[in-house]
């Protein structure tokens, strides 16, 4: 059994580097043509199920990459609820609160990081049940903390794992060890 993580694709707002949790910012022609670039990636795999973010960036991205007529939307896919850093980028945030992180800090008004920990929590147990392999099409933060999750790494644990728009990961295991078998990887964006 596999888990594969799918990020959606680039926004103008994960280009910019700009918070983008629950604001519904659509993707931009190169997140579209990222989202296609996924499907002969994804086609290998026969998901039991597929989960989607309710958001339009990572629903658009699965039907794009092949799996729209198979998702079930999943709230608790949603990305992180970033509060006041919603739309601003770490250099902002900094130029007020010099040395912020969000993994350490979060910010005023935002979701804990440990009911976004649930939230992964939720997912993985869903995916556990589906009896064969599952997709996840969701965010980044919320697809980093699953990673960190599945192996029994603390939510914050995902602040070490880099994640790029349309990267696909792999979550499985090694006898019964869950382990973290492919990470970002982005390889067919570049065919």
């Amino acid at each position: 059994m596999t888990i594969v993580l799918l990020r959606h694709g680039e926004t103008e707002w994960s280009r910019s580097g700009r918070h983008t949790g629950t604001t519904d910012v659509p993707l931009t022609e190169t997140g579209r043509q990222q989202a296609r670039a996924a499907a002969a990636r994804l086609a290998a795999f026969d998901f039991a199920l597929v989960l989607v973010s309710p958001l339009s960036r990572a629903r658009e991205t699965a039907e794009l990459a092949g799996l729209g007529d198979r998702t079930a939307v999943d709230d608790d896919l949603v990305e992180w609820g970033y509060g006041d850093a919603e739309g601003r980028t770490t250099k902002e945030i900094r130029a007020e609160r010099p040395g912020w992180d969000i993994w350490r800090d979060g910010a005023p008004g935002s979701e804990s990081l440990d009911h976004l920990g649930e939230r992964a929590d939720r997912a993985i147990a869903r995916a556990l049940d589906a009896g064969g392999d599952v997709c996840i099409v969701a965010h980044g933060h919320f697809c980093r903390v699953t990673g960190a999750r599945w192996i029994d790494l603390p939510p914050a644990g995902g602040a070490s794992f880099a994640l790029g728009t349309a990267a696909i990961c792999e979550l499985g295991f090694e006898r019964e060890r869950r382990v973290v078998s492919v990470w970002n990887d982005t390889s067919h964006l570049r065919q």
